[in-house]
């Protein structure tokens, strides 16, 4: 059980980086007008401000959290990014991709034993 809200305020974060690579995906499967729309259309930009903003979360939460636990739930993201792949973006599953999410899962459920 996670007792400290700052483990969860870095839960939040990973959440938020889920988002907004799927935000990135999103813009990369578009057609855009120009190579520089490419790179400059509200949803980039916003991805990226997510991720700064998750940065400067994660350095905060990092001096109230153990160090050991930072990368253990970064790699939440992973598991985000996946469900979020499959119910949002609607991307088939693959054998391997579900075999490295089990993977992880379990890894998470080792650590915290």
């Amino acid at each position: 059980m996670i007792h400290n809200p700052y483990m969860w305020l870095m839960i939040g974060g990973t959440l938020i980086s889920a988002v907004s690579q799927l935000l990135l995906k999103q813009s990369a499967d578009r057609e855009h007008e120009s190579w520089i729309r490419e790179y400059l259309n509200w949803r980039v930009i916003l991805a990226y401000g997510m991720f700064f903003g998750v940065l400067l979360l994660n350095t905060y939460a990092f001096t109230k959290v153990e160090m050991r636990y930072g990368a253990v739930i970064d790699t939440l993201t992973y598991i985000f990014v996946f469900v979020f792949s499959i119910l949002i973006l609607r991307e088939r599953v693959s054998r391997n991709k579900l075999i490295g999410s089990l993977l992880i899962l379990l890894g998470l459920f080792v650590y915290n034993l």
